[in-house]
């Protein structure tokens, strides 16, 4: 079973399961939701800013 360690969105896991998969979730700590928000973060930026770069050669 691949291992994805991501946030996710209420409701999320229930849709998941709902389509007959298995998933296990858990609720992270003060601290280590702060440090995935700003990884979540990062990653978004990193992806924009890619993007950017990608229009700016067309």
């Amino acid at each position: 079973m691949p291992i994805y360690n991501k946030l996710v969105r209420d409701r999320i896991p229930e849709m998941i399961e709902g389509r007959g998969k298995s998933i296990r979730t858990r609720i992270l700590n003060e601290e280590e939701y702060i440090d995935s928000l700003k990884n979540k973060f990062q990653e978004e930026v990193n992806e924009y800013l890619a993007a950017k770069k990608m229009i700016k050669k067309l």
